[in-house]
């Protein structure tokens, strides 16, 4: 089998909306696992309707088609019977592997999608619930709701100044690839004991757990952790710094880092006793940084990087998204999805690696489905189910 096809026979049906799942399955869809996104057929998932209308069409708005490429789309309402008969019959004839919902848990049961109840339908499944503080708690949840409440705010900012969301949803984004990771964990139990498994997954928890050093500190050595601005706890110098025409970070993480940038020309003068060590640097690091800033800003930001590159010591301009684009180890790793029904190309963020799936598409992607693209398909195609019965079901808002 070659490594592309390793995923190929592996189903996913997934309850989503918002990010959180989103992202998980596209993440999944990704390896090649055949993914049906599931919503409600009068609500479905609100993403559908935020950022632009660029293709003039409802509920195909460009957040929505950020994480959603390479997916089917079906709408079922489980809140009736007809609905939960039909997600048994999905559940079961589809042979799903992998059942994935982030509904609040006291939904589960109305909408028969508990994982008791999933399991007596499909006892070998592997149940995923992403929730915002877990399945006892029914609590809403936001990314920058869970920023906020998590501590990354507390750490993010200015020193002097108020706190910040992350320019990233950590929580929506972290929680995905945590239920990622326990996801290969339940696929390699079931391949070698036929065994199905529940996760759930917390994305409080989730977040919190980012915070290795500052939840050490505090809680351990009852150290004060908050905002830093754009240096480090423990290392310096570590910090943005002006140049002639833009900015530059650096990042000395050592002492022999130092030593090496003292001999740089114009950074002779920092050379003091007190700074031999990552210690005295710290105790003076306001100083420390004024002084450096005093030198950087006599060099273009291209000369400056030249100098540190060559000398192996960290550093990088502070580039745009524009900028990040034309980067060399990024530019060739795009991906791309051309929708056939406009023509219209949208171009997505490189995967954290590049899977044998995604190499194998050429980096073309398949258009993120429309609403309920593909009930015609799997409802009839599939299932078995008549066109007459698939016009009832639509008639009664069924699907």
């Amino acid at each position: 089998m070659e490594d592309h096809d390793i995923f190929k026979n592996i189903t996913v049906l997934s309850l989503e909306q918002a990010t959180v799942l989103p992202y998980l399955t596209y993440r999944l869809a990704m390896d090649g696992a055949n993914i049906i996104r599931m919503e409600h057929p009068v609500y479905g998932d609100p993403n559908r309707r935020v950022g632009e209308n660029r293709l003039n069409e409802d509920r195909m708005y460009t957040y929505y088609l950020t994480i959603n490429c390479n997916k089917n789309a079906i709408t079922l309402d489980l809140g009736t019977p007809d609905g939960q008969e039909i997600f048994k019959n999905l559940l079961v004839k589809l042979n799903v592997d992998i059942f994935a919902t982030n509904q609040l848990p006291r939904n589960y049961p109305k909408l028969g999608i508990s994982y008791e109840m999933v399991k007596s339908i499909k006892p070998d499944i592997i149940w995923v619930g992403l929730t915002g503080f877990g399945p006892e708690s029914n609590e809403a949840a936001y990314d920058p709701i869970l920023q906020a409440r998590s501590g990354l705010m507390e750490v993010t900012g200015d020193k002097n100044g108020p706190p910040y969301v992350l320019g990233v949803p950590l929580p929506d984004m972290g929680a995905s690839e945590h239920a990622y990771g326990l996801i290969m964990k339940a696929l390699y139990k079931k391949a070698v004991t036929k065994e199905g498994s529940r996760i759930d997954v917390s994305m409080f928890q989730s977040t919190v757990s980012w915070l290795t050093v500052p939840i050490n500190q505090t809680k351990s050595y009852s150290n004060k952790t908050t905002r830093r601005g754009n240096t480090h706890e423990f290392f310096a110098p570590v910090s943005v710094y002006k140049t002639k025409d833009g900015y530059v970070y650096i990042a000395v993480g050592n002492d022999i880092q130092w030593e090496r940038m003292l001999k740089i020309n114009g950074f002779e003068s920092l050379g003091k006793p007190e700074y031999s060590r990552n210690t005295g640097r710290i105790n003076d690091v306001e100083n420390l940084n004024i002084a450096i800033e005093e030198v950087t800003k006599g060099y273009t930001t291209d000369d400056i990087i030249a100098l540190f590159t060559a000398a192996t010591i960290p550093i990088s301009k502070v580039n745009t998204i524009e900028e990040v684009l034309e980067d060399p180890y990024v530019k060739d790793e795009i991906l791309f999805s051309v929708d056939e029904k406009t023509g219209m190309t949208i171009y997505l963020a490189p995967l954290p690696y590049t899977t044998s799936y995604v190499k194998s598409l050429n980096k073309r992607l398949a258009f993120p489905p429309r609403f309920g693209e593909q009930n015609e398909e799997i409802y009839v195609n599939r299932l078995g189910y008549g066109k007459e019965k698939l016009n009832e079901w639509k008639t009664k808002g069924i699907i």
